[in-house]
């Protein structure tokens, strides 16, 4: 089914007013977002803090305006409240400096901070690949942003960037004074090495490069003025994981790991290598928890369940909740809207909310 155009969306939004006031919808919000599937139409909403509590009592007249556009047969809209960032100054360029030299040093000045407007960051990660750490670095980023947070996603995972496709963006990041900009969607700041390649293009670099890439990723991104930045690890306990942690200053880690012993594993060697490293792990997510039958209701602990929770409790650390396995988590990540956006009041939208309304406190305990 082909998507209304932005246009179309847009103009049926403006029939929506403020009774009271006559205040149009879109005076306070601009249109953040906008996908269909199966037939419904998600919109997102990016508006001020303040506006939204203004602006939710439209949002029921907001989708019976969007219900009208042809072949739309229900929709959603949700408010983002994204504050617009601030964008910071640029630090001094090096004569000739080109972003992303693909292995250089990170283009920044020597002494200058490598993040000046960040106030967090907080990495996402694994001890192994398959557990759907990026599908709640982004369901995580995108709901910090429903929480009213200021919020970055980087993409660390130089070999196997899913940010893109998770995000539904494909365009290259614009680049003003050698310094990339992040793109904005569904509320938030993202980039990964995936918007500057090629899809299918295959990452056959060494150690260096990917290092390199890494530090460009950080430093040559006019991230602008964010209450956090959520980087996205690669998975496992390398190369990686310490030139993250030597550039920035991590506030905190989240641990994401499946139910049975082997996941569990790798997920103690995760914890094991932030505490090496002096950096606080907020806790261990429990990621394909369990499985709803979507006909009958019947639930099956595929991969077992509670190990999280026990291994949480064995090393001391604090157990941030279970994400249940789902068609629909799967869907949304690859249609381009997370299943915070898209189904936000189903089983996993809920638990990637909780989840991030848990992470937003610490954020701002944190910056305090």
């Amino acid at each position: 089914m082909a998507e209304p155009a932005r246009a179309a969306i847009e103009q049926a939004l403006r029939q929506v007013r403020d009774p009271a006031t006559g205040a149009g919808l879109l005076d306070a919000a601009t249109l953040d977002g906008a996908m269909v599937r199966d037939g419904t139409l998600h919109v997102a909403l990016a508006t001020d803090r303040a506006a939204a509590a203004r602006i939710q009592p439209l949002l029921p007249e907001a989708e019976r305006a969007l219900r009208a556009l042809p072949g739309i047969a229900a929709a959603t809209v949700i408010l983002t409240a994204h504050r617009a960032a601030a964008p910071a100054a640029p630090p001094p360029q090096a004569p000739g400096h080109r972003p992303l030299n693909l292995g250089g040093p990170a283009g920044r000045a020597a002494g200058g901070p490598l993040l000046p407007g960040v106030g967090v960051v907080i990495a996402v990660a694994s001890g192994k690949g398959g557990v759907g750490k990026s599908t709640t670095a982004v369901n995580l980023a995108v709901g910090l942003g429903m929480e009213g947070l200021r919020v970055g996603l980087l993409d660390a995972d130089i070999h196997g960037p899913s940010l893109p496709r998770m995000m539904g963006i494909d365009r290259p990041p614009e680049v003003h004074d050698g310094r990339m900009a992040p793109l904005d969607a569904w509320g938030i700041r993202a980039m990964s090495i995936g918007l500057l390649v090629d899809e299918k293009q295959a990452m056959i670099w060494r150690g260096p490069m990917v290092m390199g890439a890494l530090g460009q990723l950080l430093g040559d991104v006019d991230w602008g003025t964010l209450d956090v930045l959520v980087v996205d690890m690669p998975p496992g306990t390398g190369d990686a994981q310490l030139t993250l942690a030597q550039k920035v200053s991590l506030a905190g880690a989240i641990v994401v790991s499946t139910p049975q012993d082997i996941a569990l594993l790798d997920a103690r060697r995760g914890v094991t290598m932030f505490a090496k490293m002096n950096v606080p792990v907020l806790g261990v997510v429990e990621n394909m928890s369990y499985f709803c039958c979507p006909n009958c209701g019947h639930r099956t602990d595929l991969f077992g369940h509670g190990g999280a929770r026990a291994e949480a409790a064995t090393m001391g650390v604090p157990f941030l909740g279970e994400i249940p396995l789902l068609a629909d988590i799967r869907a949304s990540a690859d249609s381009g809207a997370p299943i915070v956006i898209s189904a936000p009041d189903s089983p996993g939208g809920s638990a990637y909310r909780a989840l991030a309304h848990t992470i937003a406190a610490t954020v701002r305990r944190l910056a305090k």
